[in-house]
């Protein structure tokens, strides 16, 4: 592991130039309306710029409005770059180019009533989802101040209290016993015909579910105004949620993105072997070499490349708060574990254990894995996190394997719990590593905050914010060794 390439500053932050309109023959409102959508694309790190906005438009008026579904996929064909991108374009799309049914449907006098509907629309042979039932669900079981009157006016405050409610309306209809209910109906003969129904039913009362979000975004947006609900509202791509405020269904899906994000690192890593293949220019031999031809650098002097692969050790912070960071990045250096000669990793809560046995390469991660590490091994004594005992401990036993070809990567959010820090300890560990680097995934403005000492452990290693996979992926690609 090496600092950060001189050749390769770290990307920073750019704000893209607004879009220009476009000289289409789409209606002006239609052309408003592209442009707002692209730019809150953007805000939500789907990067398309003017060249992907004219295409956009032009889709538009290849495949018109009249099919939804048809314009959907034309747009994302269009606009989207990166896997990871399409569940926020779909909720972006369907507040931009999806209305609400201005007249409300007939009512239904209960709950019951609407599930006896439910169950015999899911468990019929046709394939599209009742989308009068979401309405009319979201309408009896959804609204909540006031909007479960069945108002549709125009756009109120924020504040206002007004809104419809997806989870409120599933609660109610409760999906686990519409999937059995469903299944059921649909008359299984046999156990594999029943665990087919079964898993059938489960993907309908999905559909169906992702219909009353659906509607229930587009009648808040009417109600707060489309552009604060698109960024507000919108649930944001996996890769930039935060790793601690993430759900068991994010984390589940953080790592499912473990492999694909580590081939994508590794061809990125061959590249810039390529690249030094031959070495950086050695600029002071350079200029000496120069002086024969009168100062022009028709020779350059190449700086050989130094060979070899450094062995890397890992220090894991697995306590509740930080577990599900330290999992996905553990997962995802063994899936980089060839660019290493070795990696060993350390896990601790207020002691220190080795876990490098927990993670076998080429095995898919497990969820959990946190939790049977702390029942297995000797991370943790009475379960709350104390660094200073942690990094002393690891001092004591494992110092040795710290040496002038070993990095030193730490991962934590350096809550001490207000216990001795051992920032000493710490300084002598960097001393005996070639490189140490420590990810944080909490925001660089809390590190001075509370029981933190993030920012006394920064004066002595280097200390990067590392709170999405999106920010994670972005430093471990600098600090991979070349």
């Amino acid at each position: 592991m090496t600092a950060p390439d001189a050749a390769e500053p770290e990307p920073t932050a750019t704000v893209s130039p607004p879009v220009a309109a476009v000289s289409l023959p789409v209606s002006g409102a239609m052309t408003d309306r592209l442009v707002d959508f692209v730019g809150v694309l953007r805000e939500h790190g789907i990067t398309a710029g003017p060249s992907e906005t004219v295409d956009a438009a032009r889709a538009i008026v290849a495949l018109g409005l009249s099919d939804p579904h048809r314009l959907r996929s034309g747009l994302a064909a269009t606009l989207l770059r990166r896997d990871g991108q399409r569940a926020v374009f779909d909720q972006l799309f369907d507040l931009y180019f999806l209305g609400v049914a201005r007249v409300e449907p007939e009512r239904t006098s209960s709950p019951e009533e609407l599930r006896e509907e439910l169950v015999a629309a899911l468990s019929s042979t046709a394939q599209a989802v009742p989308t009068d039932l979401a309405r009319r669900s979201l309408t009896l079981l959804g609204g909540y101040g006031g909007a479960g009157a069945g108002q549709n006016g125009g756009p109120v405050s924020a504040a206002s209290g007004m809104g419809w409610s997806s989870y409120q309306t599933m609660k109610t209809l409760r999906p686990e016993e519409l999937i059995e209910r469903v299944a059921a109906a649909m008359g299984a003969r046999t156990p594999l015909e029943s665990a087919v129904h079964t898993i059938e039913a489960r993907r309908r009362v999905e559909g169906f579910q992702a219909a009353v979000r659906t509607e229930a975004l587009l009648r808040t947006a009417e109600l707060r105004g489309t552009g604060h609900i698109a960024r507000r509202g919108v649930e944001a791509a996996t890769d930039r949620i935060d790793f601690l405020g993430a759900r068991e269904q994010d984390l589940a899906e953080m790592r499912r993105m473990v492999a694909p994000l580590a081939r994508k690192l590794a061809t990125r890593l061959s590249a810039r072997r390529k690249k030094a293949v031959r070495g950086h220019i050695d600029l002071r031999r350079t200029l000496r070499r120069s002086m024969a031809t009168g100062g022009v650098p028709i020779d350059p002097v190449l700086r050989a490349r130094r060979h070899g692969r450094p062995d890397l050790v890992v220090l894991a912070d697995l306590s509740g708060s930080v577990s599900g960071f330290a999992e996905f990045t553990l997962h995802l250096i063994q899936a980089l574990q060839d660019q290493f000669t070795r990696v060993r990793s350390f896990g601790f809560v207020d002691t220190c254990d080795e876990i490098t046995a927990f993670f076998a390469p080429g095995e898919p991660p497990a969820p959990g894995i946190a939790t049977r590490i702390i029942r297995e091994s000797g991370v943790s004594r009475f379960g709350s996190s104390n660094y200073g005992e942690a990094f002393r401990g690891f001092a004591d036993g494992y110092a040795e394997i710290l040496g002038p070809r070993t990095s030193l990567l730490i991962l934590g959010d350096a809550r001490t719990n207000r216990t001795d820090p051992a920032l000493d300890t710490v300084r002598l560990l960097v001393e005996r590593a070639a490189h140490a680097h420590w990810l944080n995934p909490e925001p660089a403005r809390s590190w001075s905050t509370g029981d933190s000492a993030a920012h006394r452990y920064a004066e002595h290693i280097t200390m990067h914010e590392c709170r999405t996979v999106e920010q994670l992926s972005r430093v471990i690609a600098r600090l991979l060794p070349v």
